[in-house]
């Protein structure tokens, strides 16, 4: 019997606590890019929303991004109101998720994260994102991603 990663069991109760329908699926090894995920997934690579942390001047933001897309660190800065968005180090994303980049889930963090999720994910029915563990994703849609995270919608590019 295979014990559940603590990572994906502490998403799983905070996904079911704020409503979430959508499956989780543990994929049978890691998708570290959109690519993979979507190859393993069977969908477009734009339909996966890349959990994305930034350091914005010593303070987390989490963008939730299209795998389509990559973000113009400059502009979202200005949208979100923070003078510089700098890669996060991966001491200060598992610090502020409690997760490691690659598995970085939009909820289930030990404190709120300010959150924004790209517009473009819109355009899918279906939109998967990480489950709090590199080899597991659940699917979503816009919606209810939006209702989850209480992320405003911004355009990332």
């Amino acid at each position: 019997m295979t014990t559940e990663h603590p990572s994906i069991t502490r998403f799983r109760d905070d996904h079911s606590r704020r409503g979430g329908t959508g499956q989780v699926v543990i994929l049978p090894d890691s998708v570290h890019t959109a690519a993979l995920a979507a190859e393993a997934l069977g969908c477009e690579v734009g339909a996966i929303a890349n959990s994305l942390l930034f350091d914005a001047d010593g303070s987390p933001v989490l963008i939730l991004t299209s795998g389509a897309h990559r973000v113009d660190t400059h502009k979202v800065a200005g949208l979100v109101g923070v003078t510089e968005l700098k890669r996060a180090s991966p001491e200060f994303v598992r610090e502020h998720t409690g997760q490691v980049i690659g598995g970085v889930s939009p909820i289930a963090h030990p404190a709120p994260v300010p959150t924004y999720l790209d517009s473009w994910l819109r355009r899918y029915d279906v939109v998967w994102a990480a489950a709090g563990h590199p080899a597991a994703v659940f699917s979503t849609t816009f919606d209810e991603l939006a209702s989850m995270t209480g992320a405003p919608e911004i355009e990332v590019e």
